[in-house]
Order: C-alpha cells, then structure tokens, then sequence
C-alpha cells in the first residue's frame, strides 16, 4: 500500500514537469507542433463551394456593325378629333355711302380752281383774297378792285411779272409789290385803300391795304403761280 502511493506520487510529480515544459509562448508551441505533425492543418471554416457555371447563351448583341433599330412601338394614334370652331357669319351690312372730305379752302367758299397746286384767290363778292397752296388756305386779307369805269377781269390768270418798287407808267402812282397777272392789272399795296378803305377805286388792279402781309405774299408766291379772279355765289 506504501509502495503504491510512492508509485503514484512519482508518476503525478512526472505529469506536473512535462506540463511546466510545454506552458511557453503559443506561437513557439505552435511552430514546433507543426513541424513535428505530419498531417496537413485543417480549417475549421466550412468549405465553399464555387457555384455552378450558368449555361444560359449571353445576350450580347454580335459585333456584327450594323445598326440596331428599336422595336417597332404598338402604340396606337390618338383618336381624339380636333374641336374644330366654325367661323362666326355676320350678316351683310350696307355701307353707307362715302363722302369726300373737303379741304378747308372749299369749305371757305373758294373757287374750284384754287384747289390743287398754288393759287391766290380772289372773291369780288367779298372782297377777300386768300393764298392756298394744295387746297390748304394759308391766309387771306381785304382787297379792293376796279371802278365800272376800269373794272377788274375775272378769270383764271398767273403771275407773269414781278416788281416790288412798281411805279405805274399810266398814272404815275407807287405800286409796292406788284405781281402783273392780267396785263397792266396786278396785285399790290395801295396807300391809298390803307387811308380811305372802300371810299375809292383802284383802275383795275387788286389793291391790298395790309402792307406787311401783301410784302409776304409777294415773297412766297414765284412766276406761275395761279390767280383765280371770280365771284362767288351767295
């Protein structure tokens, strides 16, 4: 009984030393059981599998170069009609009939003949003379005409001479601005009609009593310029 717990002292004591030899660093242990185990290490991962190849044909197109044209679309066209509008119908009107405006010179009365291009007109109905260029009056001034003795002419004249220091040949009287349209008649200042207004009688010439504004006819109005002479109705 002695011997065999001698025995089994001996035996643990020579259990604990060889467990002392083997408690180094685990890398070492690790090595060197390695190197002495012939057997190949094992993971204990389990092992993949790769899958199974598809056997499936590619859809990659050929690279044939030629182009590819998309499917025709089955989408069907609009049915829907356009709102067409009918177009509105407005009954015939009848137009009333157009009159044709008057210049201003043939609502003053003047002579048809003074309408177009440019004209001094002359009324001896009422002793008025206007200048109008293109049927526009321009302005207008009093005048004076001829005794029965010397009368002046009507009619439709233009102006053939011009002086604007006239002095008559027949009766030696001034004429300042004189512009002849018919003859030895012509239209000019008249101190004399200035002075004594209807009181007297020119010998046939149209006498104009405003100097300022007969010396700016005198200057706008050129050789052919019309003078229409008439008498207007009442």
């Amino acid at each position: 009984m002695k011997n065999t717990r001698i025995s089994l002292a001996v035996t643990v004591t020579a259990i604990l030393a060889l467990s002392a030899c083997n408690s180094g660093s685990s890398s070492d242990s690790t090595a060197k059981a390695g190197a002495q185990s012939p057997l190949p290490a094992t993971s204990s991962s389990a092992p993949v599998t790769p899958a199974p190849e598809s056997t499936a044909p590619t859809s990659a197109a050929p690279t044939t170069g030629a182009p590819t044209s998309a499917a025709p679309t089955s989408a069907k066209p609009s049915t829907s009609k356009p709102a067409t509008s009918k177009p509105a119908t407005k009954p015939p009107t009848s137009k009333p009939p157009t009159t044709k405006a008057k210049p201003p010179a043939a609502q003053a009365g003047l002579d048809e003949r003074c309408l177009t291009g440019r004209a001094i007109c002359i009324d001896k109905r009422t002793d008025r003379l206007t200048w109008v260029i293109d049927g526009k009056a321009q302005y207008s001034t009093d005048v004076r005409f001829g005794s029965a003795e010397t009368p002046t002419r009507e009619g439709a004249f233009s102006i053939n001479f011009k002086s604007r220091d006239h002095v008559s040949t027949l009766y030696h009287t001034p004429m300042p601005f004189a512009m002849f349209f018919s003859g030895g008649q012509a239209v000019h200042y008249s101190a004399d009609f200035a002075a004594h207004g209807y009181n007297g009688a020119s010998h046939g010439c149209v006498n104009v009593r405003d100097k300022g504004l007969v010396q700016r006819l005198f200057n706008e109005t050129r050789v052919g310029d019309k003078v229409i002479v008439y008498r207007s109705a009442k």
